[in-house]
């Protein structure tokens, strides 16, 4: 099934099911109002949820509407925890670490897939942001044991989102301090494995992210053959020291080197992910790099 978060005016917005062509939406009222509580009590909510689904992609929705991304927060729109995981990478394998590589990052808040990516411009040059991006995947899980072993933890997946990860190259404090990793924005539609078909296959997703700065395309990155650690390994290496609980989140971005020239106000990044069949399956993320007005 598909499943996005709507604004309300609240922190956490409205759950909505999401047709797979992504015209339609139904709100999950009655069944959950929140994607926390899903994810809290899947093996309850999420059957009623999947009849629902069926439903609508059914056309028998009796209360169905047209679905405007640009209306969507983040599918969970904040998260006990959030870490972002080297995974991909197109390196040597002798210089690759044998572990993957988690680094915690901004969990309170996370930007929908059309909100403006807001930063403060730096007063002289060596103050300046160096505004980067990293397009990726990211998986939500359900509660996963500590010590959980990657079969186990693969199994803890609940929901694959598109991500959009900011980074601030320049910052003083270093690339791997968590101020050089702003909120995080992601995809208006999370789905289940399912979903997928055949791409979903041991732990990743075998498709291709593009990613469009101001029109141009400037990356392309297989998420299937580049990803070194699958997510079930990504997610049982953050299971070794804790338990994994109900809705956090593990992002697996492009192994994306420091751009030649970093992004200014006014541009404007598009990142989608595309299916066999040529449908976007995420939806898109459409973000414009916005100066600070405080």
């Amino acid at each position: 099934m598909k499943l996005a978060t709507l604004k309300d005016g609240s922190r956490d917005g409205q759950l909505v099911v999401v047709s797979r062509d992504l015209a339609l939406a139904h709100f999950a009222t009655g069944i959950a109002t929140r994607m926390q509580q899903l994810l809290d009590d899947w093996n309850f909510i999420s059957s009623p949820l999947e009849d629902l689904y069926a439903t609508l992609n059914g056309g028998k929705a009796r209360h169905a509407f047209a679905f405007d991304p640009r209306l969507c927060m983040a599918p969970l729109p904040r998260a006990g925890q959030c870490v972002d995981a080297a995974a991909c990478s197109k390196a040597e394998p002798a210089s690759q670490p044998a572990l993957p590589q988690l680094t915690q990052c901004a969990s309170d808040h996370f930007l929908g897939a059309y909100d403006d990516a807001v930063f403060v411009e730096g007063k002289t040059a060596e103050e300046d942001p160096a505004i980067d991006f990293e397009a990726g995947l990211a998986v939500i899980t359900g509660d996963v044991a500590m010590g959980a072993s990657p079969e186990t933890a693969l199994e803890g997946v609940r929901l694959l989102m598109l991500s959009n990860g900011w980074r601030l190259r320049h910052l003083p404090t270093g690339n791997n301090d968590v101020q050089s990793r702003p909120a995080s924005a992601f995809g208006p539609v999370a789905v289940t494995a399912d979903e997928l078909g055949e791409a979903w296959s041991g732990g990743r997703v075998h498709l291709s992210i593009e990613s469009h700065l101001n029109g141009h395309r400037v990356g392309l990155h297989q998420t299937g053959p580049e990803m070194r650690f699958h997510f079930g390994q990504l997610i049982a290496q953050l299971a070794r020291s804790r338990r994994v609980g109900a809705g956090g989140i593990v992002v697996s971005p492009s192994d994306q080197a420091p751009g030649s020239a970093w992004l200014r106000f006014g541009d404007t990044l598009r990142v989608e992910m595309t299916g066999p069949d040529g449908h976007s399956l995420f939806g898109t993320i459409e973000q414009r790099v916005v100066e600070s007005g405080g």
